[in-house]
This record gives C-alpha cells, structure tokens and sequence, in this order.
C-alpha cells in the first residue's frame, strides 16, 4: 500500500538559469531546421559560459546546400534567444557575445536505422500522469512551474523591472490521504538589479504572484518562506554559472514524482524516441487517468536502436485502478500505434513547436491550436474506454 501522508518536494529553474538558456537554444535550432523540412534530422548540444554561446551535434536535410545557409543563421539563433530570455549583463549580452558553431551533418550509421523507421536509439522512456491537480499533473511541480512562469510575464511586462532572468523555486506540500493538503514551505531564489535590495525586498515583489498562482487555501500562516535566503543575488545566468543542454529532466518531466528514463528532451528532433516515445508515454498515462481507469498511473516504454515495435510496454496503476493493468497495456497498442513514426504521426511531432517546451516543463501544459503540446490531449478517452 502507498504512503498516504507525506511531505513531497519539486522544483523549477526560470527560462535565464544557464542550463536552460542551452535548452532554449537547442530547441529554437531544432525548430528552425524542422520550419525547413519536416524530416530534418537535429541532435543540437549547447553550452553557455560568461560571454560564450558554443554549440555541436549533428544536423541533417535532404538538399545540402540548404543545409549550408542554415548553418549561418546559428549565431543569429542563439542571439535571438537570449535576448527575449532578458540577458544584457555586461559580460553576457546577446549582441556581444561569442558564439561557436561546431553543428556537423548527421552520421549515416545512425541515419540509416531511422531510415528504415526504426528508433533513433535504445532507450527507456516514461510517462506518468495523476489526479490531484486539472492538468493531472503532481502538483508540487506544476506549482514550481507557475511560480516562476508568473514571475517571468511580470517581469518582461515591465511590471517587476529590477526583476532578472535566472532564478529557482521549491515547493513543498504536505498529503493527506493521498492528496496535497498544505504548503509546508517555499523557496525562490531570484536574480535582482540592486545590491541594496535585501531578502525582505524581494519577497515583498515575489510573494503577491506567488499566492496568485498557488490555490487557494494551500498557504498556510504556518507556512516557511525562504525567498533569496543567502542574500544577494546580482550576477546570475551563464556569468555566474555554466550551462548546459539536458541538465534539468527532472524539471522538464514530472518533478521526482515518477521515475525518468535515460535521456534528455531538448535538442532532439522526434524520431529520437528519448523525446518522442516519453510524450507518448505522458499522452497514454493522461488518458488512461483521465478516462477515469486509475487515479494515478506510470507507463514505460523501451525500445532498440533501429527497432519499430516497442520492446515493452509497461503499466503501473500504484494500486488505484478499476481495471486490471495487463487489460490497459494490452488496450495501449490498439489504441495507438506506438512505432517511432506511428507516434510522430498521431502527435504531429514533425512540426516546429519545441522551442517553447524548453522552459517550465514539458508536461501540465495546454495544447496549442498549431499543434504544440499536442501530447496533453485527452482525446483518447473513449478509445481506451472501448478497447477495455
């Protein structure tokens, strides 16, 4: 039987911490090759440091010499980026930075097992899903997410001018019953422009957005706040720290709540089954919840490198479901055709729409009506409901 009382920790980091401005950067290159060609082959690395931008990995389209012009607008990419990110510090400036642009075409050893329609790769993924928030999401995750996503629009509105990119949050919550009673306690730390703003300052900016987002009743008198509480906080993103692309799955996935398989999302083009296999994965485990056949569900997927057909498929209702789980894993593959190209075809994956999943989770969020996000619909509902 699962705990049902408990005190449960997630956290988030804002579009300017470091590692995340690489995943912005490797998703907008991503995207910019797929607006090209829909078959376009990217795994995009990037690495940020004060005053450098440098990205590898491969890229591949069918016509070369498109391939070529492409490669000169990687600069202006990443540039791009950081600028809507917020970045103009002295020594990390989106127009006087260097970047290096290491990108080369993609290997034909590992083209041809996906030219067959086979996995880009071996590899584990998985899903999750659970019913104690609408976007069935854990809940101490989506709330690390909203927090920093509010503080975010507040401060590219104008509205939090000293306010700057890179920063964190933490929250806690304490279950009863199997269901989030109560914050326990909240951690943000938030870059800032002033030496002279103290904790005490920051908090009084944070705390009106932070109980904007957070349901009401959640926040309690008792409730510990720990907002910058090392103090000061002036040099942030890539000038105070390194970054790097794929260093926050736990942040993109579902927050330490549900187990995440072995690799990163950012960067990746869909027939990497790493990024498309583990939306699918989340797509079936939603479903499955919101179908009303569990109240909490973890679902995983494994294939081999240059393999169509899954290897496995497996369910786990964690003792909530109405039906048995060898019935919903033996339901999955009537209802959805889970090959690396079934699934880029059922998600509509082969478009450009991954460079807004970089920043505040890849998960819990609303579809968009050009196709992103397409992974949280529930539109399989009844489909599974029949098959079972």
């Amino acid at each position: 039987m699962a705990r049902q009382n408990y005190v449960f920790t997630s956290e988030s980091v804002s579009e300017g911490h470091p590692d995340k401005v690489c995943d912005r950067i490797s998703d907008a290159v991503l995207d910019a090759f797929l607006a090209e060609e829909e078959t376009a082959r990217v795994a995009c690395e990037t690495f940020v440091t004060s005053g450098m931008v440098v990205i590898g990995g491969e890229v591949g389209l069918s016509n070369q010499e498109r391939l070529k012009d492409y490669m000169g607008r990687i600069g202006q990419i990443a540039r791009d980026c950081i600028r809507d990110i917020g970045y103009e510090q002295e020594q990390f400036h989106w127009n006087t930075l260097h970047v290096l642009n290491f990108l080369h075409e993609q290997s034909a050893h590992i083209a041809q097992g996906v030219d067959r329609d086979g996995a880009g790769d071996q590899g584990i993924m998985f899903g999750y899903a659970v019913n104690e928030t609408e976007d069935l999401m854990p809940a101490p995750i989506q709330y690390s997410h909203a927090i920093l996503r509010r503080l975010a629009e507040a401060r590219k509105s104008g509205a939090e001018p000293t306010l700057r990119p890179d920063a964190k949050s933490q929250v806690s919550l304490r279950y009863e019953d199997g269901k989030p009673v109560e914050v326990t306690s909240i951690v943000l730390s938030t870059q800032h422009e002033s030496e002279e703003q103290t904790s005490d300052d920051i908090r009084a900016i944070v705390e009106p957005y932070i109980r904007e987002v957070i349901p009401a009743g959640l926040i309690t008198p008792e409730t510990e706040w720990h907002v910058n509480p090392t103090g000061t906080f002036v040099i942030g993103g890539p000038d105070g720290d390194a970054g790097l692309t794929g260093r926050k799955i736990i942040v993109d996935t579902y927050g330490g709540a549900a187990p995440h398989g072995g690799g990163a999302f950012s960067g990746k083009d869909p027939t990497k089954v790493d990024r498309s296999a583990a939306y699918a994965a989340r797509y079936l485990a939603k479903n499955i919840v919101a179908a009303g056949l569990a109240e909490r569900c973890t679902l995983q997927i494994s294939y081999a490198i240059g393999v169509a057909k899954p290897l496995s498929i497996y369910v786990d209702t964690h003792g909530t479901g109405i039906v048995d789980e060898a019935g919903i894993e033996t339901a999955i593959g009537q209802v959805m055709d889970l090959t690396p190209r079934g699934i880029r075809e059922h998600l509509e994956l082969n478009k450009p729409i991954y460079e807004r999943t970089s920043a505040y989770g890849h998960f819990g969020r609303t579809p968009d009506a050009d196709g992103g996000f397409s992974w949280e619909k529930t539109d399989l509902v009844d489909a599974l409901k029949k098959a079972l």
